[in-house]
């Protein structure tokens, strides 16, 4: 089998360690970790672009390598080949695992802010995406000497610590180790962030195990969605996260927009060709 892999840098070590082991070929494209701070619709937009641009290139299937990602994957349409992707809320999911691990650990731990190599490695600047980000719009990438000198200390004061102070709720690091770290110098790059927020650290082992599944194209319905070709994804705001818009009823005389794609049994019959 022959897929295309797109997914977010942060799981650039992860990725490749996983697709340099698959028994298919791979191909893999990875786009800046800076998306998730566009927003949803310019999120939506970027990746929608990327897998356009592989229409009619005879992949077995397009791999995500993403979460739901506040629902920056909502509504990108798959192609004339499927479109796979793990039912996650973002990328901790991921990293641990599974999503039942992740909602325990985070229901455990309130205040945490995970880290990983990825995540640290590809730093903090978004490069020229920067003037596309949320942070930017609103203002939350502001300094507060900046605030000050606009808005006078009172309104600064106030400003900065509803916008701008993003950490005031965490107390602490999590920092996931995958196994595939070259050193341990990003865990104690870590460790020395806590300790200079005065905040808690824990070490947490990470899990390849989804990530291993995505690129081997062992999909289980439980933790992957497969959607079918022309159908876009959908969030269903429960234990499955995510799921494929339904076709529109043609018996209730409703203009059918699906109405190019294969029959519900011409999908059923084409199974067989993927995983």
């Amino acid at each position: 089998m022959r897929y295309k892999l797109i997914s977010c840098e942060v799981f650039y070590r992860e990725m490749c360690h996983a697709v340099s082991q698959s028994p298919h070929i791979v191909d893999v494209e990875f786009l800046p970790k800076g998306l998730h701070d566009m927003g949803a619709n310019l999120m939506r937009s970027r990746i929608q672009d990327v897998v356009d641009d592989h229409e009619g290139t005879h992949y077995d299937a397009i791999l995500l390598g993403y979460g739901l990602c506040n629902n920056g994957l909502a509504g990108i349409q798959a192609g004339s080949a499927p479109l796979v992707l793990p039912r996650a809320h973002d990328c901790i999911t991921l990293f641990l695992g599974g999503k039942e691990r992740y909602e325990t650990y985070f229901y455990d731990n309130p205040g945490v802010y995970f880290k990983t190599s990825g995540w640290m490695e590809r730093g903090d600047d978004l490069g020229e995406l920067s003037q596309l980000s949320i942070q930017r719009a609103t203002g939350m990438d502001s300094d507060y000497a900046s605030l000050v000198a606009k808005y006078g200390e009172e309104n600064a004061a106030f400003l900065y610590e509803t916008l701008c102070n993003q950490t005031r709720y965490y107390t602490g690091f999590t920092f996931i180790e995958m196994g595939i770290e070259p050193s341990d110098a990003y865990e104690r790059q870590a460790r020395a962030d806590a300790e200079s927020r005065g905040w808690t650290f824990r070490r947490e082992r990470g899990d390849m195990r989804l990530i291993y599944h995505l690129v081997n194209g062992d999909w289980s319905e439980e933790e992957f969605l497969v959607i079918p070709p022309g159908r876009r994804i959908i969030p269903t705001f429960n234990e499955s996260i995510i799921a494929f818009e339904p076709r529109p009823d043609v018996s209730s005389g409703d203009t059918n927009p699906d109405a190019s794609l294969p029959s519900d049994d011409d999908l059923d019959n084409r199974k067989g060709a993927y995983p």
